[in-house]
């Protein structure tokens, strides 16, 4: 069992917003680079966007502009904040470390609808 938990999830409608949030444990969250991942229904789990300590970014092509990753170095926590949803973000969101640990928390389901 890895200490991340994943939150924040929902159904949205296109265009909508949500904010996903992380707690990682102290061990996990420090001096590593966080990263969110996703993976719909018979897709391979990818990787959205990552977050190093010192705060520089990274999105995948499909996301930037919407998507923003953010963290929280006091609260062990990392964030995304996700704009302008569109149904193909429909996912389970998972946040892990890069690179990954190997174990992953439950994650948080993300469905968008048309």
């Amino acid at each position: 069992q890895v200490d991340l938990v994943e939150s924040g999830g929902g159904f949205m409608q296109a265009g909508g917003s949500l904010t996903l949030s992380c707690a990682a444990s102290g061990s996990i969250f420090s001096g590593n680079v966080m990263a969110w991942y996703r993976q719909a229904p018979g897709k391979q789990r990818e990787l959205v966007a990552f977050i190093t300590r010192q705060r520089s970014t990274n999105y995948a092509d499909s996301v930037k502009g919407r998507f923003t990753i953010s963290r929280d170095n006091a609260k062990n926590t990392v964030y995304l904040q996700m704009n302008s949803l569109k149904p193909e973000d429909t996912a389970a969101y998972y946040c892990n470390t890069i690179p990954n640990l190997g174990s992953w928390g439950q994650g948080t389901q993300v469905t968008v609808s048309s």
